[in-house]
C-alpha cells in the first residue's frame, strides 16, 4: 500500500505539490510513482529559471525498469532543484515526500488558487486504488 500524505495536492500524472514559505511550492513524485518504477537511478532536473506551466513535460525518471516524463503539476518558474538526487537518486524510492523532492517552483498568486486543479488525498487515494 503507498503513502499518501494528507497535507499535499496531487496530480493525476503521480506528482505532488507542497506548500513552502511565501511563493515557493515544492514539488516531488508520489510513493505510489516510486513503486511503479522501481529502482531510481537518474533524474533529469527542469532548469532553474524555466518558466512551467502546469502539465508541461520538466524532467524525466529512470529507472532500471524504464524512463517515464516528470510533468509539473503547477505553473510558475523553477527556483531550485534538489542537487542531493544527482549522486543519490535513490534517494526517490526511500523518501519521495522527504529528502527526495525534486524541485521548487515559484507560484503567482496563492498556494489554493496555483493548485486548484490538483487532488486532494482523498481523491488521490481513489485514483490509485487505496
Amino acid at each position: 500500500m503507498s503513502e499518501v500524505l494528507d497535507n499535499l495536492r496531487y496530480s493525476e500524472e503521480h506528482e505532488w505539490a507542497q506548500q513552502g514559505e511565501g511563493q515557493i511550492v515544492r514539488v516531488g513524485i508520489t510513493d505510489h510513482a516510486q513503486h511503479l518504477l522501481g529502482d531510481i537511478v537518474f533524474v533529469e532536473f527542469p532548469e532553474i529559471g524555466t518558466a512551467v506551466s502546469a502539465g508541461d513535460s520538466v524532467g524525466s525518471i529512470e529507472s532500471v525498469k524504464t524512463v517515464s516524463e516528470l510533468y509539473s503539476p503547477i505553473s510558475g518558474t523553477v527556483t531550485r532543484v534538489n542537487e542531493a538526487l544527482e549522486d543519490s537518486p535513490e534517494l526517490l524510492n526511500g523518501q519521495p515526500y522527504g529528502e527526495g523532492w525534486i524541485y521548487e517552483v515559484e507560484i503567482e498568486g496563492d498556494y489554493a488558487s496555483a493548485t486548484a486543479g490538483l487532488l486532494d488525498a482523498a481523491a488521490y487515494r481513489e485514483l490509485v486504488g487505496e
